[in-house]
Formats: structure tokens, sequence, C-alpha cells
């Protein structure tokens, strides 16, 4: 069996990346919205403990993201005639397709059965396209 090429430096700036991207899509970008369609209540912050626990845990799940999702990338070498395909192309077929099948079925369930909003569908689901477009342009050019 051969070992499959991973760069575990590239999986630790995809954590990093995409935790930024989080950052900012939760925060500046979409944070009200987001809040307001969860019903959370912007008057009140997290404690710095709440905080703490948060990030602690959106870079573990970041790492395991970047991790399993390096692993997969590369398995798809072995397939005859991809290395012939762009890296472009690599990166939207990676991308593309792990949305697709993983997460946009899981953010669509929300909306169903949470009885979450469309428009928190579009902010959520959006920033999980995103963020592996983010990983997998990382995971391809380092």
């Amino acid at each position: 069996m051969e070992d499959l090429p991973i760069n575990y430096v590239a999986i630790l700036v995809a954590v990093v990346a995409n935790f930024i991207l989080g950052f900012l899509w939760y925060t500046p970008l979409f944070g009200k919205v987001w809040a307001k369609e969860m019903g959370l209540d912007t008057s009140t912050k997290p404690t710095n403990r709440e905080m703490a626990k948060g990030m602690i845990f959106m870079v573990i799940g970041n790492f395991f993201l970047a991790y399993v999702f390096a692993h997969n990338m590369a398995a798809w070498s072995f397939v005859p005639g991809m290395d012939q395909m762009p890296k472009i192309g690599s990166i939207m077929n990676s991308a593309i397709f792990t949305w697709l099948g993983f997460y946009l079925p899981v953010d669509i369930g929300i909306v169903t059965w949470e009885k979450k909003s469309w428009k928190l569908f579009g902010i959520n689901t959006g920033y999980h396209l995103v963020m592996l477009l983010i990983a997998a342009s990382i995971l391809t050019y380092m």
C-alpha cells in the first residue's frame, strides 16, 4: 500500500485560515444577522470562559476537517488521469463535492427539522462552501 502524500504544515495553515474565516464570517460579515436568525440575545456577551471553550473546540474541529480533507484529496491522486487535471479543477472538485455530499444535506436538514430560516441556511452553508474552498486551495498549493 502506498503512503498518501500529506503536508502537515498545509493542514496547520488551513486550520488557522479557517479559524480566521469563521471569525470574519460570524462577526463582522454576518454576525448580527446570524445571531438574530439563531434567536440569540446580542445585548449579552459570552464570558471569557465560554469564548475560550468555543475557540478551542473550533480549532479542534478545524483540525479534524483539514486532516481528513487532506487525506481525502490525497487519495484521489491515485485515480488514473487525476494528475492531468489543473489544480483549480482539483480544488473545485474536492470542495464542491464534499460540500454537496456532506454539508449541504445537513444544512438543509437544519432548516427542515429544526425549523431554522433559509437566511440562516444561506449564511451557514455559504461559510461551509468557502471554508472548503480555502482548505482545498491551501492543501493543493502548499
